[in-house]
């Protein structure tokens, strides 16, 4: 995710170049569930084997002995496998796919939000010695901005449909104002996140978790919020399953 309080100079260079990533990350993800349910398979089993290298080096940089880096590691394998689980399975067909593209644009619009928000107003600080830059007032904005980007997918995919949803669209059944409430929700984990990744690196002593997309550093940078919201979807979903067994 997105600093949101670096120097104005800064925030007119990279604003451009940012934008455009989550653009770009935005419509392959989509584009991948268009074609297809293995493209999409394809994607999420490259992009998490990435995050989960990322963060294995991250590991590697501070826990220090065997049993250590094998609790951080298997834990790692859970998170990020857990997650790219529950975005298989929100875009498998008995779904309608709609959940995933729900959660992907959730998660965009928290970058946004908080990113434009959190540079125009700034404020005090949420966590200073894990991520300095993050503020309560991008939070905020981040909490709008997913609100928002779920109740445009949700208006957009039920203006394709003639007004109807599909079985299993779940998020269509949604008013607008339980959606502006999960978008919300999903921020703050959003948030949560991307101040453990922080913690990671800062303990690793590393500015960024990788080198692959230049000058946004590596996958887990750029994905460690939807890695969470995800997570965080897939173990309300193991409770509902066993609760419902």
């Amino acid at each position: 995710m997105t600093d949101n309080t670096a120097p104005l100079h800064k925030t007119r260079s990279d604003l451009g170049v940012r934008t455009l990533s989550s653009v770009v990350m935005m419509s392959v993800a989509i584009g991948a569930i268009y074609i297809g349910g293995y493209a999409f398979m394809a994607l999420v089993i490259a992009v998490g084997l990435g995050v989960f290298f990322e963060y294995s080096r991250l590991v590697l940089g501070f826990a220090k002995g065997i049993p250590s880096r094998l609790m951080w590691l298997a834990g790692g394998l859970v998170y990020v496998g857990l997650a790219c689980f529950t975005l298989l399975i929100f875009s498998a067909p008995f779904f309608g796919m709609t959940p995933a593209i729900m959660l992907i644009a959730g998660v965009i619009g928290t970058d946004v939000g908080a990113y434009f928000v959190g540079r125009n107003l700034g404020g005090p600080k949420i966590a200073p010695q894990i991520s300095p830059s993050k503020t309560w007032s991008g939070l905020f904005g981040g909490m709008l901005g997913a609100g928002l980007a779920m109740v445009a997918i949700q208006a957009a995919i039920y203006a394709m449909r003639g007004g109807h949803a599909g079985d299993g669209d779940m998020y269509l059944a949604y008013g607008w104002s339980r959606l502006m409430l999960t978008g919300a929700a999903l921020a703050v984990i959003a948030q949560a996140g991307d101040f453990f990744e922080s913690w990671m690196k800062r303990r690793a002593g590393v500015k960024d978790s990788g080198g692959l997309i230049p000058g946004h550093g590596g996958l887990f940078d750029r994905t460690d919020g939807l890695i969470a919201v995800a997570f965080a979807a897939g173990l309300v979903m193991l409770f509902q399953f066993s609760a419902g067994s």
